[in-house]
């Protein structure tokens, strides 16, 4: 049984037996008390009307011992005559002479000095105890002797034993239904502090479901509302915290950077999926160890001992080995600082720079192209110019010579600076393109119609191979006539004189395939992938003598992939390449 409900039964029972059993004790001692006055008065008026008769009768022309019978038959009481001087003369229940003199008794002595006193001892004459009242024999003023009057008291005792009966009877009686009504209340009472206590240890197990049973408007009514307000606002705050510690869990797993967090005594206690996938590692084997002992890298060691000793923020960049490969890292480390400025930890988070790093070798490498591909131009113009200035225009042959290099040169120059507008023009994040449906097919015979001529300069054949009349997407037809001007010429450029070059449109289901096609020199296979890169030329000389400027590849990778396109390249040495253009025929296609 709980202890609360155990505790207050007996207290409340301990302390109904004690009023009770205090309350029959004043009961039954007032009873005997009023009950032993009644009788002593009744008795006294007794003794009191037979002194009286003996006076009456004359004290000494009566004879006593008959009289004393005589008063004890009437009133069923001993009946004890004494003299002034104790000398007993009449005993109702033995005879005067055998008794000893009675002066001495207590209920006499009290009343020689006028106090009248009842008396309750063991009396051996007759073997019972007995109440003694005694009254004065006087005539006139003179003390003649007394008259005592005894009573047994076991009448007395009697009546009380009744009363004491009765009021046991009652008592257990009462305290029964004390009992069973206390236990009662108790349950009422209890229980639903029992609920609540049960509740309450549920909450503090995290069981935050658990209810009160309301309806009573007393104060455990009130303590059941506000624990079911407790368990609600518990459960509410429990569910903001899983939902806010869920989503920060997924934050930290799922961001891109690495996030690293050691604890004061130098022990890693989280790292997230960016960070294992940055060392390579089963980087839950590092969790509660030494970071020294687990990362195998002095700078990043060198960085979080800096800051355990200036507990400041710290910045490195750090390159990591990748099996095959090298990364970069920007690593930013901060002190974890709590409430009371007490340093907890360190935060650790890597960002790869990887492609930073690579975009910026790509802007070296290009300012350093571009830098060399103005420089032959304009050396040479310079160059022709100087000669021609130092007095070569006087000679009209040479002079002509020199000045068509420059004119060369010149269009050279022209044509890599319009590429070069063009390609950052269109790698522009505000590049618009100018959609409508297209023909590929009429923009095939467009091109075939104005490179053909120069075609037939270097001694090529241009040729357009059987395909597809009507072949529409919705393109930029000026974009695409782009396209296929700049692989033809790419493909021109690339193949000796008695080559051919043929272009060829095909309906593929969604897509529309645009094949260039040459016999020239063909492509290494290892170097297929980096043709589309600014100024990348698989012949140098080749390219620069026929005028390219090394970026018409690009333009037409950056001109495919805006028409949500793809191009394919097949080649071999020495037989030629096939670059096949894909676009898809509706713009509806793009996923």
């Amino acid at each position: 049984m709980p202890r609360l409900r155990t505790r207050l039964l007996l207290a409340i029972l301990v302390t109904t037996f004690i009023v009770m059993a205090s309350l029959g004790l004043i009961i039954a001692q007032m009873f005997k008390y009023y009950y032993l006055e009644h009788v002593t008065d009744r008795i006294e008026k007794e003794a009191n009307l037979a002194a009286y008769s003996i006076i009456q009768n004359g004290f000494y022309e009566t004879n006593i011992q008959e009289m004393a019978v005589e008063i004890s038959e009437q009133l069923d009481a001993r009946i004890t005559i004494i003299l002034a001087d104790g000398t007993v003369v009449g005993e109702s229940t033995t005879e005067p002479s055998e008794l000893e003199n009675h002066l001495s008794r207590p209920e006499i002595e009290s009343l020689k000095e006028g106090i009248r006193k009842k008396e309750i001892r063991f009396s051996k004459t007759v073997g019972a105890e007995l109440l003694y009242i005694t009254s004065p024999l006087k005539n006139d003023e003179e003390m003649l002797g007394f008259l005592r009057i005894g009573i047994p008291t076991n009448e007395v005792n009697g009546v009380i034993k009744n009363v004491w009966t009765a009021l046991i009877i009652s008592f257990t009686i009462a305290f029964t239904v004390i009992l069973s009504t206390t236990f009662r209340i108790a349950n009422q009472m209890i229980s639903p502090v029992e609920e609540a206590t049960k509740i309450a240890n549920a909450l503090a197990e995290g069981n935050y479901q658990l209810r009160a049973q309301e309806g009573r408007r007393d104060e455990i009514g009130q303590l059941s509302a506000s624990i079911n307000v407790l368990a609600f606002n518990l459960e509410s705050v429990t569910k903001r915290q899983q939902i806010q510690q869920e989503q920060m869990e997924t934050l930290i797993e799922n961001t891109g950077s690495g996030l690293l967090l050691i604890n004061r005594r130098g022990d890693i206690v989280l790292i997230n999926r960016a960070c294992r996938d940055i060392f390579q590692e089963n980087t839950d084997l590092w969790i509660n160890k030494l970071y020294y002992d687990v990362i195998d890298n002095k700078d990043i060691i060198q960085l979080v001992q800096t800051i355990f000793m200036t507990e400041e923020k710290q910045n490195k960049q750090v390159e990591l080995s990748m099996h095959t490969s090298v990364r970069h890292f920007d690593v930013f480390g901060a002190p974890i600082i709590g409430n009371e400025s007490e340093f907890r930890g360190i935060a650790l988070v890597f960002h790869d720079i990887t492609e930073l790093k690579k975009l910026e070798q790509v802007r070296k490498d290009f300012v350093a192209n571009v830098s060399h591909e103005l420089k032959t131009p304009v050396t040479s113009i310079k160059g022709f110019t100087e000669t021609l200035l130092d007095g070569a225009r006087k000679d009209e042959k040479l002079s002509e010579k020199f000045l068509t290099i420059i004119d060369k040169e010149s269009e050279r120059l022209q044509n890599l600076i319009t590429d070069l507008l063009e390609l950052s023009r269109i790698e522009q994040h505000y590049f618009q393109m100018n959609w409508q449906d297209t023909n590929v097919s009429e923009i095939v015979y467009e091109v075939y119609e104005l490179l053909k001529g120069k075609a037939e300069e270097k001694g090529v054949t241009l040729q357009i191979d059987e395909g597809e009349k009507q072949a529409f997407i919705q393109g930029d037809a000026a974009r695409i006539k782009q396209i296929t001007i700049n692989l033809v010429s790419n493909a021109m450029m690339y193949t000796p004189k008695g080559g051919s070059v043929q272009m060829q449109v095909l309906d593929e289901q969604e897509h529309i395939c645009l094949l260039v096609k040459d016999d020239g020199i063909g492509i290494p296979k290892d170097e297929i992938p980096r043709i589309f890169e600014r100024f990348y030329r698989i012949d140098r000389a080749r390219s620069r003598n026929s005028g390219g400027t090394g970026l018409g590849l690009a333009i037409v990778k950056h001109l495919v992939e805006a028409h949500h396109g793809w191009i394919e390249v097949e080649s071999e040495l020495e037989k030629g390449t096939t670059f096949s253009i894909f676009f898809l025929k509706s713009r509806g296609s793009i996923i």
